[in-house]
């Protein structure tokens, strides 16, 4: 005997011209429904049809039919002392993503992940060391936001809008998931859902250069770079990706999708700054050389440690005095706070938990057990792929 599968359709992830098809094409009603109901998920953060009152009694029924609301399953969730909020959040398969939500004196920025795991396998990353599994859904990555977003609500009070800000920073590369991801940020910057601005929406990448020249077709969010070394052969031990696509390949694609707007846009160039790695004065310096054709702003990350990394966070002095030699240079610094440490939400700590599909993890368990270092395998890796 057959099973009969759950055939029924997300709503959650399904931007305006989505939910527009489903309402015309597939239920038969009128195209203004699709409005209704995306108001009623994403600003009244509603996933009972029941409860959507000027929705009819015949097509809720059509609706509890054909269609769900379902966002991720939060399985854990901490606060921090200094406000920081994070979630880990199950998905179908077993596995799970991190969410951080991270308040400010001026916005609160929620930090969003795109993959289960991350392909990349930065070596100062903890993520990356987990493996890969899958990429999210757009109902998934939004359903992070809408999660997030809830955690708010308070009885009978109006919704304050406390998500200031979205950022594509959290567990993966997102330009490696393109359709799903640019799906979901169009959902965050629609008026009817949660009408951030394009300049508070901001894509974070390692350097994906094709998908960058794709992504100037199709959206206007903020650009992140995570940079992380001054010079090709640095960066090709830190971010493997750079064997691809090097440095100056990133930054022409960078520079080519800030072209694209009348008004002043900048790149936003990340850099995590590792003791005796890439903070010294030298590097600096280098870096401003190198960026001196790039519009942007230049945040430094001082690296958060996690076991095994065999990277160590600089000193103030270090951090400052890398910052001074930029400010120097004429470039807008700042040094990012770490934030959420107590609870490992803090930059390069979100590891989720992921069922691992390229042994990655289990070669690097299998490392440390070894007594070798995330630093020292980058090291060994780069030394191999020069030799080839």
């Amino acid at each position: 005997m057959a099973i009969e599968q759950n055939t029924k359709v997300n709503l959650l992830g399904m931007g305006l011209p989505a939910l527009e098809h489903f309402f015309v094409e597939e239920l038969g009603e009128k195209k203004f429904r699709a409005t209704q109901i995306l108001k009623w998920i994403h600003q009244r953060g509603v996933d009972n049809f029941d409860d959507m009152t000027d929705i009819s009694k015949v097509l809720r029924a059509k609706l509890h039919e054909r269609a769900e609301i379902l966002a991720p399953e939060v399985t854990y969730r901490k606060y921090s002392k200094d406000g920081t909020r994070k979630w880990v959040m199950k998905l179908p398969g077993g596995s799970a993503v991190e969410t951080v939500y991270i308040p400010e004196d001026d916005r609160g920025t929620l930090c969003v992940s795109s993959q289960i795991g991350c392909a990349l396998d930065c070596s100062f990353c903890s993520t990356g060391k987990q493996g890969f599994n899958r990429d999210l859904s757009s109902a998934e990555i939004i359903g992070q936001v809408w999660v997030a977003a809830k955690s708010f609500d308070e009885p009978d009070k109006k919704r304050e809008r406390r998500i200031t800000n979205v950022v594509m920073m959290g567990m993966g590369e997102p330009l490696l998931n393109f359709d799903n991801v640019v799906e979901a940020m169009g959902l965050m910057m629609d008026d009817n859902a949660y009408g951030l601005s394009k300049r508070r929406v901001t894509l974070s990448t390692s350097g994906v250069v094709p998908a960058i020249y794709e992504l100037a077709k199709v959206t206007d969010v903020a650009l992140a770079l995570s940079l992380h070394a001054p010079n090709d052969e640095l960066r090709n031990t830190l971010v493997p990706l750079n064997r691809k696509y090097n440095i100056k390949m990133v930054l022409d694609a960078c520079n080519h999708y800030m072209s694209r707007f009348s008004e002043k846009r900048v790149t936003t160039i990340e850099y995590t700054l590792m003791n005796g790695i890439n903070d010294k004065p030298e590097h600096a310096h280098e870096l401003a050389d190198l960026l001196r054709e790039t519009p942007c702003k230049i945040n430094l990350i001082p690296f958060n440690p996690f076991p095994n990394s065999g990277y160590e966070r600089p000193s103030n002095n270090r951090i400052h005095r890398f910052r001074d030699i930029l400010l120097a240079a004429n470039y807008n610094v700042t040094i990012r706070k770490t934030r959420g440490e107590d609870i490992d939400a803090a930059c390069g700590q979100l590891v989720g938990q992921v069922t691992d599909k390229t042994r990655r993890s289990e070669r690097f368990i299998e490392a440390v057990q070894l007594g070798q270092t995330a630093a020292e395998l980058a090291s060994a890796r780069f030394e191999r792929s020069s030799q080839t």
